[in-house]
């Protein structure tokens, strides 16, 4: 039996410059980081030469194919195991489904890649990892999402991740002093507005405007290269404006990014105190992330009063294998 761990991911700032149709002339530029929730995958050999996959459902058939579930089913034909093995997965606390806004997806191909590998006997970066993951996902799938999801989930911890028109990726991590780490974390709080929608619905008209939103884009890469030098002066002073910022200009990338709901949520945690904020992942639903200082989260809470609000801590680690038993 094999089970990897594989954490989700928040982005900060430059969403949407991780799309090929972006950065194929230029570059793209994400400030992301993983959290303290995962994605947990078991990888067992069975007797028989059946294929058994369980996650909400559970599938039992005779061969790759057969599977439902594509990015199991693309996983297992990547590395080529055709037979005799029993996949299952389950989450922590936070809704990892389609839309939530957490990478749920990408956390659920690494994990499971990461754990295929662990049940061949091989050990694998998380650069190729993440490269696997975005093959799967992009090219093999055709799913008009971006790259930043796969890297993240396979690095772990706080990084400016910038994708280049080379296809090349480079992961940096952001070196903070651990009290200004800790008081970024703290005054970060997260809350769950019950709407969902499907990622592709919003990615496809997001990647189809690329073009027209070029300068659009420009600006938010700009913005992430603002908030990493901040960082990297361990300067918190302008992480909510920058946030604020980069969620006006993010609600003009598509139409279904957000809706009179998640802007009635938003803004009333501004008039109570948060200094910015931003619906996480592609829209329309999910989670919606807010910067605002302790003193004054209470005021949110209470007037987000019938949202939920899920606690979570920065995650320096990406996917890893935790248990081994051949």
């Amino acid at each position: 039996m094999i089970i990897s761990k594989t954490p989700l991911r928040m982005s900060f700032v430059g969403g949407g410059s991780d799309l090929k149709a972006y950065y194929k002339d230029g570059f793209g530029s994400v400030i992301s980081t993983t959290i303290n929730k995962f994605i947990y995958i078991t990888v067992n050999k069975r007797f028989t030469d059946h294929i058994r996959v369980s996650y909400s459902k559970t599938e039992y058939v005779m061969g790759v194919n057969e599977i439902e579930h594509n990015l199991v089913r693309e996983a297992l034909k990547l590395l080529g195991i055709t037979k005799g093995i029993d996949i299952t997965y389950m989450s922590d606390m936070l809704p990892a489904h389609e839309g939530s806004g957490l990478g749920g997806s990408s956390s659920i191909l690494v994990g499971t890649l990461n754990a295929l590998h662990a049940y061949l006997g091989e050990h694998v970066s998380p650069h190729i990892l993440a490269k696997e993951a975005c093959k799967i996902e992009i090219d093999i799938l055709g799913h008009p999402i971006g790259k930043q999801d796969q890297f993240a989930a396979a690095y772990g911890n706080l990084n400016h991740i910038k994708f280049n028109s080379d296809e090349s990726t480079y992961v940096n991590p952001i070196i903070l002093r651990k009290d200004v780490k800790d008081e970024l974390n703290n005054n970060l709080i997260m809350f769950y507005t019950g709407l969902t929608t499907r990622s592709d619905t919003v990615l496809t008209e997001q990647k189809r405007k690329t073009e027209d939103n070029r300068k659009i884009l420009d600006k938010m890469v700009e913005l992430s290269l603002t908030l990493k030098s901040s960082l990297e002066k361990n300067d918190l002073t302008e992480f909510g404006n920058i946030l604020h910022k980069g969620w006006l200009y993010k609600k003009n990338l598509a139409s279904n990014i957000t809706n009179p709901v998640i802007n009635s949520y938003y803004e009333k945690a501004i008039d109570a105190g948060a200094l910015g904020g931003k619906i996480l992942g592609s829209g329309g639903g999910g989670f919606l992330l807010f910067y605002c200082e302790e003193k004054k989260q209470n005021k949110v809470r209470n007037a987000l009063l019938n949202l939920k609000e899920a606690q979570f801590k920065f995650e320096p680690q990406g996917s890893r294998i935790i248990y081994v038993n051949y």
